[in-house]
């Protein structure tokens, strides 16, 4: 898979060299970076500034580009032991995907399980989780019935957010925890509502239809997380 940008390439440069595949350089970089590129022992090839938009098809790639080897998916049934989980339900921008990833794996979840869709950009995903995606494990799900269902048998409680639900922060949550997100346009449909224990959401200050998937995850994650609740 492809990887572009400067803070990106770094970051696998430093965390993860041994997934790096193959470097594409589209402008110099200072004597000690590249000789630590070089140090990886695989083909380092220069680019014109044409065919490196090309193969970032016009992303920012801001003159560093690697083919990297390719996230795996994670299987449901390694994720059955975890404590907090969260399903995405109907949730289709990677963008979103990835920033939900980036701050579950700050915040301390265990596993992400996009469900109901057929697959993932996971290079998008990869570029806007600022590489938590790399750490944390996704599973993709096509049944999201299917999910509760075997998540039921492991003592799950299942929790969905949702703007008519209880304050998180008053909320008691209990033991191991599913969390299901809504996209933002649709929400999380009745019937599997009807299959959750508890709807929570966050209050706000002010009156506003709601907030950013992305920045609602965030808040909630930390509201569990780090709460007063918290077990």
């Amino acid at each position: 898979m492809l990887i572009y940008g400067k803070q990106l390439f770094l970051y696998l440069l430093e965390h993860y060299p041994k997934r790096i595949q193959h470097v594409y350089l589209a402008k110099e970089c200072d004597k000690k970076l590249f000789v630590k590129i070089a140090k990886l022992d695989v083909k380092i090839e220069r680019l014109d500034e044409k065919k490196a938009q090309a193969l970032a098809k016009g992303g920012n790639h801001q003159g560093f580009l690697a083919e990297i080897s390719p996230i795996e998916l994670t299987p449901l049934s390694s994720l059955k032991n975890a404590n907090f989980l969260v399903m995405l339900f109907g949730v289709t921008d990677m963008g979103n995907i990835g920033a939900i990833i980036r701050s579950a794996y700050a915040f301390g979840v265990e596993g992400i399980i996009v469900a109901n869709l057929k697959d993932l950009k996971l290079e998008q995903i990869l570029r806007t989780s600022s590489a938590a995606a790399l750490e944390m494990p996704i599973v993709l799900a096509p049944n999201a019935y299917d999910v509760l269902n075997e998540l039921r048998v492991e003592k799950f409680n299942i929790y969905a957010a949702d703007m008519s639900g209880e304050s998180v922060i008053d909320a008691q949550l209990n033991g191991k925890k599913l969390l299901i997100l809504g996209s933002e346009g649709y929400g999380i449909p009745n019937r599997l509502l009807e299959k959750c224990d508890k709807k929570i959401c966050i209050k706000t200050a002010r009156e506003f239809d709601s907030l950013n998937v992305s920045a609602a995850a965030a808040v909630l994650f930390d509201r569990i997380c780090n709460g007063k609740d918290k077990e």
